[in-house]
């Protein structure tokens, strides 16, 4: 090596040095200055964004946000590192909860939600099929058929229903739309007035379709928006947590709350839910029984142990129906809703005509079949709707073949029931009516509410 390039190097190696040493020296002083800032920040109150949580009677935990404590930050004393722009580069694009929780942590001013109290509202639930074979307590879809339920201020308790399952309903202090809507005052902290509810029933009641968490859910959002109260979601689920802790479980209850396919488990802490895909063409076919299926008749038939070569048979099924759900690929759902843990006690004890209507309903074309829930509805999903079904060719679909099969199945065991077809919902629970109205003269929500 020349002598030139030596000296080359040794004076690339002299400035790489220095350069090390200007940046080590920089990032002292920044250190520096952020402790001074520190310490010079009004009261040298720290910022605490971990989420602080309240346990509630109902086992439900609730995580409250970090923006409804008693925390005023003024423009030009937000402390350094809770800079919105600083504090959101350092999270991964998919960090959208503690996105949303640090924008909600460095608000300038913490303002009160619209907490003004309502004197009637009216909300709207869809209807829900759990399980769908082997997610068993942790898989359901919203299904579109819906009830409405009106909750107003009143001077003395009423319920009144009319619709499906009417005459059914409890009329008491039982019925789950009373007990929603008192948990949802219970959060808000202040009393439960007197009420009066009014249930307009399109949802089969005990049928396998979710009609309890339909209205738990009902009873809490209208609840909420009567008692002039909002609760935090984002990293947090709070209204997920009421329903569940009464329910039980998710599986019903977060697609009545979000709409759609959802995967739902407690994480030791609190309840999570994920919205699965719901493949494009996607439509339900229903048998509906004339009679109806007790939650606590169906659980009663079931083993208090499994095998381990049950529990890996569920295990491995509930991921392939997931994966061929997300992936659209409508073929592997037949093999995705097979089930060891429910649907062979309950077909066997209660519904003996349960896997004769499965298969029927498969062999005539279905994507696959299985109990709704704890039944007695059998469910079958079916492909190739696209757009309004009525303005489509029937060959084009495979639900009025599925259909008729499933009814002369169900002609075949004497049960007597009705046959219903619908779709797949991606919305959950909403407000339609409320008085008075969260519309105003700057501000008009959808259908002017």
């Amino acid at each position: 090596m020349s002598q030139n390039e030596n000296g080359k190097l040794i004076a690339t190696a002299i400035g790489a040095a220095a350069a090390g040493a200007g940046l080590a020296v920089l990032a002292m002083k920044m250190i520096d200055s952020n402790k001074r800032d520190n310490d010079d920040y009004p009261n040298k109150r720290a910022i605490d964004l971990r989420p602080h949580y309240n346990i509630r009677n109902d086992n439900s935990m609730l995580i409250s946000d970090p923006s409804e404590r008693s925390l005023s930050i003024a423009p030009g004393n937000i402390p350094p590192g809770l800079n919105r722009n600083d504090s959101e580069q350092m999270l991964f694009p998919h960090n959208h909860e503690e996105k949303m929780r640090r924008r909600i942590a460095t608000r300038y001013t913490i303002e009160e939600e619209n907490n003004l109290p309502r004197n009637s509202v009216t909300v709207r639930v869809p209807a829900t099929s759990a399980n769908v074979g082997p997610g068993y307590d942790c898989i359901g879809i919203a299904v579109d058929l819906w009830s409405e339920v009106t909750v107003s201020r009143a001077d003395e308790f009423e319920i009144t229903a009319e619709g499906d399952g009417a005459d059914q309903m409890p009329k008491d202090e039982s019925n789950y739309l009373v007990v929603g809507c008192k948990a949802a005052f219970e959060a808000a902290g202040k009393p439960l007035p007197i009420l009066k509810y009014h249930v307009v029933s399109r949802i089969p009641y005990a049928r396998g379709l979710g009609s309890s968490s339909a209205a738990i859910v009902a009873g809490i959002v209208a609840g909420l928006v009567l008692a002039g109260h909002r609760l935090p979601c984002w990293g947090s689920e709070a209204l997920l947590q009421i329903a569940a802790g009464i329910e039980g479980h998710p599986d019903n209850v977060a697609p009545v709350i979000y709409g759609g396919i959802q995967l739902g488990i407690h994480n030791g802490t609190r309840w999570v839910t994920e919205r699965v895909q719901s493949p494009p063409g996607l439509q339900m076919v229903m048998f509906i029984p004339d009679f109806i299926g007790k939650t606590s008749d169906a659980r009663g038939v079931l083993k208090p142990t499994v095998t381990r070569a049950e529990a890996a048979f569920n295990i491995g099924r509930a991921a392939f129906l997931v994966h061929a759900f997300n992936t659209n690929n409508l073929d592997n759902l037949r093999w995705g809703v097979q089930d060891k843990l429910h649907q062979p006690q309950r077909g066997e004890k209660l519904y003996k005509y349960l896997y004769p209507m499965i298969e029927a309903a498969e062999n005539a074309g279905a994507c696959c079949a299985y109990l709704s829930g704890a039944g007695p509805t059998v469910m079958a999903l079916t492909s190739g709707a696209s757009g309004d079904i009525f303005a489509q060719r029937e060959k084009e679909r495979t639900d009025i073949l599925v259909a008729k099969a499933m009814i002369q199945c169900a002609k075949d065991h004497g049960i007597d029931g009705k046959l219903l077809v619908t779709n797949v919902v991606a919305e959950g629970a909403r407000v339609v009516k409320v008085d008075p109205p969260f519309s105003t003269g700057e501000i008009t929500y959808r259908d002017n509410i």
